[in-house]
């Protein structure tokens, strides 16, 4: 979510509009991550901090006895916290470089 809007987020209400998603027309970021949040192609948004990585069971056993690789997609509230965080994550930088972004 960008914004507030990431604070107000209820899975609930996104679920129960699902009925409307035949005529869904996406104008925004947030109406595409919701779109894709109800069909089911990715977890609510999380806060790794507060609530920790979203993990199997098999994955925390192995974080256990070895090192899993578990893709996430950082989304950002504005451009300042995008050039931020690129500023400072290396792994960012390049990823992005290599994708034109």
């Amino acid at each position: 979510m960008v914004g507030k809007d990431a604070e107000n987020f209820d899975p609930k209400k996104v679920m129960a509009k699902e009925e409307e998603l035949n005529d869904f027309y996406i104008e925004t970021f947030d109406d595409w991550l919701k779109y894709g949040y109800v069909k089911g192609w990715c977890g609510a948004p999380v806060c790794y901090t507060h609530d920790g990585l979203p993990t199997t069971e098999a994955e925390d056993a192995e974080f256990e006895e070895g090192d899993p690789c578990i893709q996430i997609v950082r989304l950002y509230w504005d451009e300042d916290e995008k050039r931020g965080v690129e500023e400072n994550h290396s792994p960012s930088q390049w990823r992005a470089s290599n994708r034109g972004l």
